[in-house]
């Protein structure tokens, strides 16, 4: 039986030059970067072409980006540095319903620290109103933070009208591109971008690896201490073979990125008119236009997500909620629940696909009439 992977916005399989480029540096650059004999040297140039990579790729400078373990790290970094670096300012920080949990329980950290958080409601599509944004945003706002794109819905945030809107204000403006970065063209400066989080594996990269953007004249209190890797912002020997294979990644992903898109997008229409073919009762939750093209989420009547998501698992294609599924119990996702209200019934018949580079037409056909057989099975 073949097995089909569509969750890829979960994770993503490592693109086999990916795979080449670390081993190469595992067994030819062991040298510590921070050294300066020769072994170092040839470390460091590799992390240098990394970072200079990492950064043209959103329109940054090289000094501007830190190497994290990952979009967590990077969250937590952009968010609890600038609480700690700008408190005298004010301690309002303005977020969304939506976020990640690295930035929303990293807010909530702030809230018991003595921090007020504004978290901005979404409509049915999962997006914020740029009159609420307007309306709570005040004189002592210090951080603005807003995902680039949702991880569970693919709804993309009015990320360059909000830069544009804190241009002249006080408030660090971060956006979570985790799931957007590699498929959307990111640039910081039209934007108006002071920190972006970023993680390689959602983009055929190897996990533990990421970076945060932070434009150069931001202040940002260090998280962890010792060396003065980072420009003494994060202390630690970088791993070099996973950033050498970041980079790599991320030169794949610019060169594909535009035909991904147009493939992705079209997986969704293949799926959603196979669904239709089969007469299959669904809802879209989120928006085909406004989103990011390899996220797709949708709610079918009268099934359940756990029953859904097990079936799906027996005939072989791998997929994902935004539920925590245990046993016996559903823990309702939080996007859902600030998309349709916390007694909709979309909240426990929702699934995600999520595509990726070797994602083909013929596996989202066979996925999708698996799906319609599952579903008319499941609503007898």
């Amino acid at each position: 039986m073949e097995r089909i992977y569509l969750d890829h916005a979960a994770t993503t399989p490592m693109h086999p030059k990916v795979a080449e480029k670390i081993f190469e540096a595992m067994n030819m650059n062991f040298g510590n970067p921070s050294s300066i004999h020769s072994f170092g040297r040839e470390a460091r140039h590799l992390l240098d072409q990394a970072r200079e990579t990492l950064a043209s790729s959103i329109g940054a400078k090289k000094n501007e980006i830190i190497f994290t373990s990952g979009g967590t790290e990077a969250d937590n970094m952009a968010l609890l540095g600038i609480a700690e670096s700008y408190q005298t300012n004010g301690k309002h920080i303005i977020t969304t319903q939506i976020e990640h949990h690295a930035v929303l329980h990293a807010c909530q950290k702030l809230e018991k620290m003595g921090f007020e958080v504004t978290y901005l409601p979404v409509d049915e599509t999962g997006k914020i109103s740029i009159d609420d944004f307007k309306a709570s945003l005040r004189e002592d706002t210090i951080l603005v933070s807003v995902m680039y794109g949702n991880n569970e819905v693919g709804t993309l945030q009015p990320i360059a009208e909000i830069g544009q809107l804190l241009e002249d204000h006080q408030a660090i403006f971060h956006t979570d591109a985790v799931q957007a970065y590699g498929i959307e063209d990111i640039d910081v400066n039209k934007s108006f971008i002071d920190l972006l989080a970023v993680s390689a594996h959602k983009i055929n990269g190897p996990k533990g690896t990421g970076f945060l953007f932070a434009r150069e004249n931001i202040k940002l209190a260090p998280r962890s201490f010792g060396g003065d890797q980072e420009r003494k912002r994060r202390a630690g020997t970088e791993n070099v073979p996973s950033l050498v294979g970041f980079r790599e990644a991320v030169l794949l992903s610019q060169a594909e990125r535009a035909v991904k898109r147009a493939k992705f997008n079209q997986f969704k229409v293949t799926f959603i008119n196979v669904l239709k073919q089969q007469d299959v009762e669904f809802s879209l939750n989120g928006s085909l236009d406004d989103s990011l093209p390899h996220v797709l989420n949708l709610s079918f009547p009268g099934t359940n997500v756990e029953a859904m998501l097990v079936n799906l698992d027996i005939a072989g294609i791998a997929v994902s909620s935004g539920s925590a599924c245990t046993a016996g119990s559903v823990e309702p996702s939080h996007v859902l629940v600030a998309m349709f209200g916390e007694n909709s019934e979309r909240l426990i018949n929702s699934i995600r696909f999520s595509f990726g580079f070797n994602t083909t037409e013929e596996q989202i056909v066979k996925a999708a009439h698996e799906t319609a057989k599952i579903v008319m099975r499941l609503r007898k």
